[in-house]
Parts: structure tokens; C-alpha cells; sequence
């Protein structure tokens, strides 16, 4: 029987659900026996609310992009139809399947459980205990396992939910420099091919400043961007 496994990732308009914030967009990767399949699914949504400019300083999306975009409503069958089932892997599960079953709350007025339909297996709780004491942020997992992330400018559920596929294959039994759809048969059929390029060298990469408007509310934002991780452990380290 084939393991379906969906990677996901959310981006919202701020850190809390209950206090009003809101999913603007969804990422989901497909995993079928630890290989990707090209079946991905990818929605932003209308919050029906402002998005703040320190959410946005972390991911780029602005209201007027979310203006003209579905809401809730409109996804949350088709987010439904293509979960069921499987197992969801997300990197800090509580605060991605919370604001998920807040909207079906929203919705319906009553409570959702989003385990009722499919499982949940929460990466940053594995990290912490494959590494004990040490950095659980994406970005940190990226660097010690040789995941490529530079195209990372900016949070993005669909680009972060790729990175965490890698990242997951990787602490879970390695990956191959080639993932192939299942129904490839290694001879150039139609089963789609995704190359995993790595980062090997970095010494010539350009280090480039903050700007002073990015500094004023660093704080702030280091809880968005840092919402998936270890909080104050990421703020100590250094490079």
C-alpha cells in the first residue's frame, strides 16, 4: 500500500489565531513512498482583515495582492479532498494545523479536529530530539543537512514546504540527488524528475546589510520569521 505523505505550510497574518489573525496562504508537497510526485497543492486567501506590515516584511504578501484572491470558504473542501487521508509533515504542527482547524471554526462555528482526517507528524519535535540542544529553524536543519535554500529570500508556504520535503527526507534516511515520480521508469518516461541542487561553496557569496527601516521592528518580526523554531536559542546563535 503506497504511504502518501503531504508536506505543508502556512502563511498568515500574524503569530495568533485566537486573537484574530488569519491563514493567507497554504503550500502542500505530495510524498508518495518518500518520493515527490509533481502533485502539489498551492492557494493564497483573502483574511478578510488587514495584514500587518511586519507580517509582510516577512513574507512579501500585501493586501492589495490578497485583495481579489478566494476566501476560506471557497478552498476548504478542495484542502480537504486532498489531505484526506494522508499524512501531513509540518514543521512546528501546532501552529499550522491550529490556525487550519480555527478556519473550519470559523466557517462552521464548530470545532474541527484536522486529525479526524488525516495524521500529523510535526518536524520541529523530531529535530529537537534527533538534536538535542542544538538549532530546530528551517534554515538551521537546511544548513546541517546540505539542503539548499538560497532561493529563501522570503517566507513562502509553497517554497517552504519544498525545503521541508527535502529537509524530512534527509533526517529520515537521505536523500538521492534525484527524486523520481513513481511512475518513472528511469528512462526518461513521464514521470517528473526534480534535481536537488546543494550549496557546497558559500565563501563567495555577497553579505548584504539590513536596511535601517528592516531593523526597527526586528524584534517583532524575529518572532514571524521564527514562528516555526527555538525563539531566544535562534537569537543567541552566531555565525
Amino acid at each position: 500500500m503506497a504511504n502518501r505523505q503531504i508536506v505543508l505550510d502556512t502563511e498568515t497574518t500574524g503569530l495568533n489565531a485566537k486573537t484574530g489573525d488569519r491563514v493567507i496562504e497554504i503550500g502542500c508537497v505530495e510524498l508518495i513512498n518518500r518520493k515527490l510526485t509533481g502533485n502539489h497543492y498551492h492557494v493564497y486567501i483573502n483574511p478578510q482583515r488587514d495584514v500587518p506590515e511586519d507580517a509582510i516584511a516577512v513574507h512579501g504578501i500585501t493586501n492589495e495582492f490578497l485583495a481579489d484572491k478566494p476566501l476560506f470558504k471557497d478552498v476548504a473542501n478542495e484542502f480537504l479532498d486532498y489531505v484526506r487521508g494522508a499524512e501531513l509533515v509540518i514543521h512546528n504542527a501546532p501552529f499550522d494545523v491550529g490556525f487550519l482547524e480555527n478556519e473550519y471554526l470559523l466557517l462552521t462555528g464548530k470545532p474541527f479536529n484536522l486529525r479526524d482526517h488525516c495524521g500529523v507528524l510535526d518536524t520541529l519535535a523530531m529535530a529537537r530530539q534527533k538534536y538535542p540542544g542544538q538549532r530546530a529553524t528551517l534554515d538551521a536543519l537546511c544548513k546541517r543537512l546540505d539542503v539548499d535554500n538560497s532561493a529563501r529570500e522570503l517566507h513562502g508556504a509553497l517554497l517552504d514546504s519544498e525545503i521541508l520535503a527535502d529537509v524530512y527526507l534527509a533526517m529520515t534516511g537521505g536523500q538521492t540527488s534525484l527524486i523520481l515520480d513513481e511512475n518513472d521508469n528511469g528512462e526518461g518516461g513521464s514521470g517528473g524528475i526534480r534535481a536537488h541542487k546543494k550549496l557546497t561553496d558559500v565563501k563567495d557569496l555577497p553579505v548584504i546589510l539590513a536596511a535601517q527601516d528592516e531593523l526597527e521592528n526586528h524584534n517583532y518580526c524575529l518572532d514571524l520569521v521564527d514562528k516555526k523554531s527555538d525563539g531566544a536559542l535562534w537569537r543567541k546563535e552566531t555565525s
